[in-house]
């Protein structure tokens, strides 16, 4: 298989969707990988990384969507590429379709098969290729929630730590999976007083088990989160439904009872947010002001530290590429469920029901594509 992986167009997307180590297994594995010059220098890869491995290096993005069967990237295509799929092409990267309608008919019209990360399933549960963003996203908020409550940036300037008697910040994490359990150990390990609210009972027993007396833990009533969102200097977002649009848990009617200069962070903002006031933004002009209340809602938080991003997500993603390459989208879903629930469009037809629920159209059953 013909193997490309172009670079990334997103605004201050540094990351790439193949390093050089994943190119030399694609390569050992006999597939040829054709990269867009200069696709890996935001992560710190140059050409000759690549050449060195027996990739070939490309000047275009349209030489590499052009010649590719299967084209691998981080982030959903931009319009531009979008027009350069084409029928019984495989996409490979995330797609985060729910809340983008756009892109989801576009994709449709391409007749491309597209396969995201976001969705792949693992045999114990979770998500195994938006596990390691979402590591890395969870681990970074507390520290962008942290800058953007300084006061030069708008906040309340409160310091996380807090000093020798004047108290720490108060950090209200919504959602405790693995964003919400990385985001609650930084922002303790800061020194700040946290609380993680989810509504799975054995998920906060687990957190107790294992955390107790680094940060607390509360039940996500619609009362305990109204009252700690009150009482909050940051707010972190960090629930995910796999595929579907995130829930809008915290409302702007509620935003007058925080505190003036307080930081939402809402991690969820690829699957549209979970703050009614959310929208996205990008790290060159990553926050906004709404009722007093500071928003930093970029959707590719990861992207800030791309080299740590693009190893720990190639890390992820090899096996799921190499199945791919080796046996041919369909034999490598077939023999894979949890491949196979990354298949979102294949062919002019929407295969995630989550999905088509979140945009109102019709989905069909994987297994009626295989």
């Amino acid at each position: 298989m013909r193997i490309g992986c172009p670079k990334e167009i997103k605004p201050q997307e540094f990351r790439v969707g193949m390093t050089p180590a994943a190119a030399m297994e694609a390569i050992a594995h006999g597939h040829d990988v054709l990269i867009e010059t200069q696709a890996g220098l935001g992560s710190g890869f140059e050409d000759a990384e690549y050449q060195a491995v027996g990739a070939k290096i490309v000047d275009t993005a349209a030489e590499v969507f052009a010649s590719a069967d299967m084209v691998v990237k981080v982030k959903e295509p931009q319009p531009g590429e979008r027009k350069m799929l084409r029928e019984g092409q495989v996409l490979f990267t995330y797609l985060h379709l729910a809340p983008d309608p756009g892109q989801t008919h576009d994709l449709l019209a391409s007749g491309a098969t597209c396969i995201a990360y976001e969705t792949v399933t693992a045999p114990g549960g979770g998500l195994p290729l938006l596990a390691p963003m979402s590591e890395v996203a969870g681990r970074l908020a507390p520290q962008v929630g942290a800058w953007t409550l300084q006061k030069a940036n708008g906040g309340r300037g409160v310091l996380m730590g807090g000093v020798p008697g004047v108290g720490p910040a108060q950090v209200a994490v919504i959602g405790g999976g693995v964003v919400g359990t990385h985001a609650a150990r930084i922002a303790a390990g800061m020194g700040a007083d946290v609380t993680v609210l989810d509504r799975s009972l054995p998920r906060l027993r687990y957190l107790d088990d294992v955390f107790g007396g680094v940060f607390n833990t509360r039940f996500a009533s619609a009362g305990n989160t109204a009252e700690l969102v009150a009482q909050a200097d940051m707010v972190i977002g960090a629930v995910l439904i796999p595929g579907a649009a995130a829930p809008k848990l915290v409302t702007r009617a509620q935003l007058p009872d925080m505190k003036t200069g307080a930081a939402i962070v809402d991690v969820a903002i690829d699957q549209g947010g979970c703050f009614e006031t959310s929208k996205a933004t990008t790290h060159e002009d990553p926050i906004y002001e709404v009722d007093g209340i500071m928003h930093y809602c970029v959707a590719n938080m990861p992207g800030a530290v791309a080299r740590t991003s693009t190893i720990a997500l190639g890390n992820a993603t090899l096996p799921f590429l190499l199945s791919l390459a080796d046996l041919g989208w369909k034999a490598a879903c077939a023999a894979d469920p949890h491949l196979a629930a990354g298949l979102n469009v294949h062919a002019g037809k929407l295969t995630y029901a989550a999905v088509g629920e979140a945009l109102g159209l019709d989905a069909v059953p994987v297994a009626s594509v295989l």
